[in-house]
């Protein structure tokens, strides 16, 4: 499985990213081993993780995901909700 993830990141910005270990990953983001970006605003909470079958799909929705505004992420994440088990408390 690969998954794309939204962070969010000092200042209120957010981050998205494609990984194959959600937990692993954002480790690596907070130990300032991610991305330059996340080095330099390291990131404070997982916002939403979305699944895909194979890498490429993961890849194509991370695109389309960086092209939508702040606003549309922060929906898309409230889509897409993390952890897991919060899209099923009700």
């Amino acid at each position: 499985m690969w998954y794309l993830y939204l962070l969010e990141c000092r200042g209120g910005n957010t981050y998205a990213g494609i990984t194959n270990d959600v937990l692993r990953r954002y480790a690596a983001h907070q130990a300032g081993k991610g991305a330059r970006y996340t080095r330099a605003n390291p990131p404070s909470a997982i916002l939403g993780v979305q699944p895909f079958a194979c890498r490429s799909s993961a890849s194509r929705a991370e695109y389309q995901l960086k092209r939508k505004t702040p606003t549309q992420k922060r929906l898309w994440a409230d889509t897409w909700p993390w952890p897991p088990e919060a899209c099923s408390a009700e």
